[in-house]
């Protein structure tokens, strides 16, 4: 068959150091000198094999502690798909020996480039007849030798350039030469192949050699392939398998990837060199990686000024370069300081600080528009004064009971026990209030008109059995509601009483009821009114609770009106006079008398009397007088308590015009102050205590205004006798300011 596989692929593989370019003659005789220095080394010890070991115990030495990596079924189907394009058998044996090969490898021609420049360098010398696989000098060894061909590999520095050259002894004396890797088929090739489909880069992957280590730019040149023969295997050699190396498929593709381009290797290591071991026989690498572990390509030396590329995971191919941009980010992207507490404080501070200006600003915007609060005006004088002396003692009679008071200033005094009695006709009284309050009458108006029924025109016979009543009423006839009122007040008609009774609430019984109600309004706890009239002995009170009712009544003017008149003309002429002999002397204004057989005599009565710039208004009550003529003796009585009470009042200057007596609180802390505009003088009695304030009489305070202001009143008292004194600015009033707005919290 002329040469074998084996030898085609020998002759193949030598070519390429003879190929190689003019620049690596060089590089070509150092690795050359070295390799027939090793050569040498080798020949002269004869009493062992390449690993160190006796002969006879190669074959188990490479089986057990130099076990190859195991053959994967990809190596056996590119042999098999190389056998069967060629049309040729794999396992046929060759007709030359392996010398013959290396001995055309040796003087292959040069000039072409080649990958690899140490790969004319793995041919290993014939030793009796039989060509010996190329030993791995022992560069470098481990500081502790280890029997394991991958012990050494992992103790070898990444700068050993010559490290697979080193193969396994032939057996039967023949050497095995180291398989070359699998070449990237090209595309017919890749089309030949059974069970490849072109092109697909799976497929291609498989092909490739598996990754070694880290620094091997020689691992893919292998000893060429020598034929098994059937000498017995040279002292120190494996045994042949019987088996021949396929053709490989790449020495058809002179422009693989592998011959591209040379690659710079270097030939020490920058380590310091550690004593020499024995070598091992160089482990076989296999064409294909094994099933599931992914290839890499082999790795260029790296050298100190030559940065390691990155890789994807460990045993994969290096990673695509990074984009430019990546990079630069890799460069000028700084990672953060660290965290410490001032940056976290200056970081809240900066993220903090916008919002809260933020927030003032709102804050001020919304404090200066708000709507301000209303002034008010406050007394800084005394709130009181008190007069000297004791109190006063009034001419009270020996029966019944009193009681006296002045209006806004209180009680002057009273005697009797206060219990309810009968009051006799003084119940009229609440009567006229009750139609007055129910029916406003302006002073000097006559007020509506009011039909006399038939139970009016017949009371009106009572007088003969001693009522007082209003005899000159005719049926049909009608009345207005002053006449009504003056005939019930002053010649205490009983029949008109009871005919406003039946007018206000259609019976006398409903009107009752309003009656004792509105004497609980008062105040009036010993009362009970039982007819409008107050003849019936059921209607009870004290003296005390007819002056509460009588104040009320006098501060009505169309009811003062009527009853401080001595006498009143009726609408048929006829003229009545005033039971009450008080007025209209004294200052005495009414109110009513009362009497019966059983209450005695009864009075009611009001009294005026200027004091210090003021009208004060006196009301008293005497009951239970039977002196007869009791009517009489009631109005004596009465008389002297009133102007013994009018003797008592006197008055006092407590503020002095111009005074300071208050301040005007506009509501944010800013004040302004207030003067009287004249004297203010204190109406009272000795031993009584009034009371000074401050109002603004129902006017509303300006938030600015000019000095001299009328801003209020000052107050003495209280009732109709309160006195009142004007209060003005002494000074401008200004607006609060932006400050006091902006801090007001209200």
């Amino acid at each position: 068959m002329g040469e074998s596989r084996a030898e085609s692929g020998a002759k193949s593989e030598v070519k390429a150091p003879a190929e190689a370019a003019a620049g690596d003659d060089r590089l070509k005789a150092a690795v050359a000198a070295w390799v027939a220095n090793a050569d040498d080394t080798e020949g002269a010890d004869g009493t062992a094999g390449s690993d160190g070991v006796e002969p006879g115990k190669a074959r188990e030495s490479a089986k057990s502690t130099d076990k190859p990596a195991a053959k994967p079924d990809a190596a056996k189907s590119d042999a098999k798909a190389a056998a069967a394009s060629d049309e040729k058998p794999a396992d046929k044996p060759v007709d030359k020996p392996a010398g013959a090969s290396a001995d055309k490898a040796a003087d292959a021609p040069a000039g072409k480039p080649v990958d690899r420049p140490t790969a004319a360098f793995g041919v290993v010398k014939p030793k009796n007849g039989a060509a010996k696989p190329a030993e791995a000098p022992a560069k470098k060894p481990a500081a502790k030798p280890s029997d394991k061909p991958s012990d050494q590999a992992a103790e070898k520095p990444a700068d050993q350039p010559t490290a697979v050259f080193g193969a396994v002894k032939p057996k039967n004396g023949a050497a095995k030469p180291a398989e070359a890797p699998a070449k990237k088929p090209s595309g017919n090739e890749a089309s030949k192949t059974p069970g490849k489909a072109p092109g697909k880069p799976s497929d291609q992957a498989a092909d490739k050699p598996a990754a070694t280590s880290g620094d091997q730019p020689t691992a893919l040149l292998k000893a060429p392939a020598v034929p098994a023969t059937d000498k017995a295997p040279a002292k120190g050699s494996a045994p042949a398998t019987g088996k021949t190396r396929p053709k490989d498929t790449a020495d058809s593709n002179p422009d693989s990837d592998s011959e591209r381009t040379s690659q710079f290797v270097p030939l020490k290591s920058d380590t310091p060199a550690a004593p020499a071991v024995p070598a091992k026989p160089a482990i076989p690498v296999s064409v294909t990686p094994p099933t599931g572990v992914p290839k890499a390509p082999a790795e260029a030396e790296r050298t100190k000024q030559t940065p390691l590329p990155p890789q994807s995971a460990a045993g994969a191919e290096p990673a695509a370069p990074a984009a430019p941009l990546d990079l630069l980010a890799q460069l000028t992207n700084t990672p953060p300081p660290p965290e410490t507490p001032v940056r976290t404080a200056v970081r809240r501070v900066k993220i903090w600080t916008p919002l809260v200006a933020l927030l003032l600003i709102i804050f001020c915007v919304v404090q200066a528009f708000r709507p301000l609060p209303d002034p008010t005006l406050k007394l800084t004088a005394s709130k009181s004064y008190a007069f000297e002396g004791a109190k006063p003692s009034l001419p009270w009679p020996t029966e019944g009971q009193g009681y006296v008071e002045v209006s806004g200033l209180g009680p002057m005094g009273s005697f009797g026990e206060q219990k309810p009695v009968p009051i006799g006709s003084v119940a009229k009284t609440m009567t006229a209030y009750m139609v007055l309050k129910n029916h406003p009458l302006k002073e000097g108006e006559n007020g509506p008109m009011i039909d006399i029924d038939d139970k009016a025109v017949s009371d009106a016979g009572k007088e003969a059995e001693g009522e007082s009543v209003l005899n000159t009423v005719k049926p049909g006839g009608k009345i207005s509601l002053r006449d009504a009122l003056s005939a019930v007040m002053i010649p205490s008609a009983n029949n008109i009483a009871r005919l406003l009774a039946r007018w206000d609430s259609q019976s006398e019984e409903a009107f009752i009821k309003k009656m004792n109600a509105t004497a609980k309004d008062l105040g009036m706890k010993n009362t009970t009114y039982t007819d409008a009239s107050g003849l019936m002995e059921t209607t009870v009170s004290t003296a005390e609770d007819q002056v509460k009712l009588g104040k009320k009544a006098m501060e009505i003017p169309a009811l003062v009106a009527i009853t401080k008149l001595p006498s009143w003309k009726d609408p048929s002429g006829t003229t009545h006079r005033n039971y009450n002999t008080l007025v209209p002397f004294n200052g005495a204004i009414g109110i009513k008398t009362g009497s019966t057989t059983k209450a005695g005599g009864n009075l009611l009565f009001a009294g005026q009397k200027e004091i210090g710039g003021t009208t004060q208004l006196i009301v008293a009550a005497v009951l239970g007088q039977h002196k007869a003529p009791i009517i009489d003796t009631v109005n004596a009585v009465s008389k002297k308590v009133l102007l013994a009470a009018q003797g008592e009042l006197r008055d006092h200057k407590v503020v002095k015009k111009g005074d300071v007596v208050g301040r005007v609180d506009d509501g944010l802390g800013g004040t302004t102050p207030v003067v009287a505009t004249k004297d203010v003088t204190a109406v009272g009695w000795s031993g009584l205590t009034v009371n000074l304030a401050l109002n603004d009489a129902g006017r509303k305070l300006p938030h600015s205004a000019k000095a001299r202001t009328e801003v209020g009143q000052l107050t003495v008292g209280s009732g109709p006798g309160q006195v009142r004194v004007p209060v003005t600015l002494k000074k401008d009033l200004a607006e609060p300011s932006f400050g006091s707005k902006l801090t007001r919290l209200g």
